[in-house]
């Protein structure tokens, strides 16, 4: 089975992907931000469900629409607007519009109705073999593919949010801020062109929150939990997980103090501290993929893979969602300072880092003095 997204956001493509792989696994779903390559698409094999954005920045959804309506009156097309006003039903009612659905929407009410517009698969579609070699699986992996895991609380109360039960947004919110994968994804898609046309960058999820609106970043939010519903850690890689998480509090909490004592804002380097362990929260993901498709791991090959891959994957990361330069900066911090143009925000990420780490006295009481706490 084909499905195909034609939406030129790439968050909410994303987000509609995961809705449709939570009602269908495994079923082919494929993307496109331009009519005439959807329309090319089309003509080749026909897609079994279709959803599309009213305006694109080559045409309108409706161009596409018109050509599948030449032939076909029957395969579901779901128009996804900012506008369905009764003008706009009305103008394309003889097209055939299955449904609208109107941005921001609803992810439960969405997932009710396309589980009832998507086919049975014919038979059932089997996940393909990842390999025996951890290694090998994760050297093959693009950035696309990349993510890190929600923490346990923050993913159940997601799924919950998707089963329509009612949750408190404020605490949501509050569990959010400590959450590496959630904070990152809000805040690389609040600084991306759909949502930030040029203005000061986001490097915080308050910011992020603002500028997003609640329920896009809950859209958001429940798009990494469906992306993440049937993965379960095994008691290795969530002691593994839990040590990376519990390095992470430990530097939040002391960036948090220091920056109180420079009187900077700490919110920044709350969130640098929070996403210093990017790589290896990423690997760590990764590998309990590869484990929950039937293979057996061991310590070592986690502790290779995060030695091999916890860097590059970081850096991958940090370019396919965008996230802001002076954020990276404070993260790259944490491990060495640049050779010029230091920023004070800078130096008390690293002074941070080299007072939990142990490091020699010289190098503690030089970069106090940097930071002005000498």
């Amino acid at each position: 089975m084909r499905v195909m997204i034609l939406e030129n956001d790439a968050w909410c493509a994303d987000l509609l992907k995961q809705i449709v792989l939570s009602i269908r696994p495994g079923v082919q779903v494929d993307r496109f931000t331009r009519v005439q390559n959807a329309i090319e698409a089309w003509q080749l094999a026909p897609y079994q469900l279709v959803l599309t954005e009213w305006n694109l920045s080559d045409a309108t959804g409706i161009n596409l629409l018109k050509n599948i309506r030449r032939e076909d009156r029957r395969t579901p097309v779901v128009i996804v607007t900012g506008h369905s006003d009764r003008a706009s039903v009305l103008a394309v009612r003889t097209l055939g519009v299955n449904a609208f659905i109107t941005k921001p929407f609803q992810v439960p009410r969405v997932i009710e109705y396309l589980a009832k517009l998507i086919p049975q698969p014919d038979a059932a579609t089997n996940s393909p073999l990842l390999g025996e070699d951890l290694i090998a699986y994760l050297a093959g992996k693009d950035a696309g593919e990349l993510d890190m895991p929600l923490i346990g609380n923050v993913r159940e109360q997601l799924l919950s949010c998707l089963k329509g039960e009612e949750q408190d947004l404020r605490e949501l919110a509050e569990s959010w801020r400590h959450d590496p994968a959630l904070c990152a994804k809000l805040i690389a898609a609040a600084n991306s062109s759909a949502y930030n046309n040029g203005g000061r960058p986001c490097l915080n999820h308050i910011e992020a929150l603002r500028k997003l609106g609640v329920q896009t970043c809950l859209n958001l939010a429940m798009g990494m939990a469906l992306r993440q519903y049937t993965e379960q850690a095994s008691p290795l890689l969530q002691l593994k997980i839990q040590s990376q998480l519990d390095e992470i509090e430990r530097l939040s909490d002391r960036t948090l103090a220091l920056s109180r004592q420079c009187r900077i804002d700490p919110a920044p380097l709350h969130t640098a501290a929070l996403l210093h362990r990017m790589g290896e929260l990423c690997v760590l993901h990764l590998t309990q993929i590869w484990e929950n498709s039937g293979y057996i791991i061991d310590d070592n090959q986690i502790m290779q893979g995060i030695a091999e891959f916890s860097g590059p994957f970081a850096i991958s990361l940090k370019a396919h969602w965008g996230l802001p330069m002076p954020l990276r900066e404070l993260i790259g911090a944490v491990y060495v300072l640049p050779p010029a143009q230091v920023r004070r925000e800078q130096v008390v990420m690293r002074l941070a880092a080299a007072e939990l780490q142990g490091e020699e006295l010289s190098t503690i009481e030089r970069l106090k003095r940097l930071a002005g706490l000498a």
